[in-house]
Formats: C-alpha cells, structure tokens, sequence
C-alpha cells in the first residue's frame, strides 16, 4: 500500500519494507475524523501496526469515537524528526472499522489477538492487554498511503 497514489516525492517515498519498520517502531500518531458540521478534528494516539492495518485503541466516551460512528472517514498521521533533513513519516487514510466490543472488556475476539498482543508488549510491556473498561478498538486499513522520508535527499 505504500505510496498508492503518491504522485509526488516519489525520490523520497518510503518503501514498504521502510514503512513497515517505521511505523512498527514509532509510538504516537495524530488522528483526523470530521465533525457533522464538516470541521476537522485531530487528537493524538497510540497505536500498533500489523503490516496490513493500523489499529487504534480509543476511549469510546470521546469526540474521535462519536465523530467515527457517524462518519467512519479518518487521516493518520505518524511522523519523526526535529531537523529538516531527518523528516519522515506517513499520512494513511481509509475508513474505521469497529472491532470487538465497546467498550472492550476482553471478551474472546480471534480478530484482537494479534493487535492486542502487539499493543500489551508495546506500550505496557506485558504478554496480555489490560482492559479498563473505557477503551475500543478501530481498525484502519489504509485506502491510500502517502510517506516521506527526507535523509534520502
């Protein structure tokens, strides 16, 4: 999926053995959805990447989820550097897709088992996921990908 319809920057783009690694490893990303009345929201998240899909755990009592269950349209964007010439990162866009139940109490989900084993390692360093109660699951698999990386200039 890497660079589908990236038309410019291709001397730049990553590949997707570059994008699978960057974005395995980074830690935050910045998620837009849109408000009924068309305006945009951005809020930071953490994340987890399985090479196909970016999963996202969100709290279900916020503007992102309500926003989400209305219009499932959303932008990611995960990005690195302080100095022009370490910029990187990758915009993917798609659609949420709900996954499990809401709010995730950790109830059997074959489709969680690997998303949740990547985020429980990440994030809290543990073999299972803890689950408060107050978050879900959204899944994006991006319909487009745009990514940049500015150490190959």
């Amino acid at each position: 999926m890497a660079g589908a319809g990236q038309r410019r920057g291709r001397r730049i783009m990553m590949t997707p053995q570059e994008l699978d690694a960057f974005l395995v490893r980074q830690r935050t990303c910045r998620v837009a959805t849109v408000g009924a009345d068309g305006s945009p929201h951005v809020g930071a998240l953490w994340f987890c990447w399985d090479g196909a899909s970016l999963w996202l755990f969100s709290i279900i009592r916020s503007k992102r989820w309500a926003q989400l269950r209305r219009d499932p349209r959303l932008a990611v964007v995960v990005d690195d550097g302080t100095d022009y010439g370490e910029l990187r990162g990758a915009e993917l866009s798609g659609e949420a897709v709900f996954v499990g139940e809401a709010p995730r109490t950790g109830e059997p989900c074959a489709e969680l088992d690997a998303p949740e084993k990547l985020f429980a390692a990440k994030y809290f360093g543990l073999d299972r996921m803890p689950h408060d109660e107050r978050h879900a699951w959204l899944r994006l698999t991006p319909q487009t990908v745009v990514s940049w990386d500015f150490r190959k200039l």
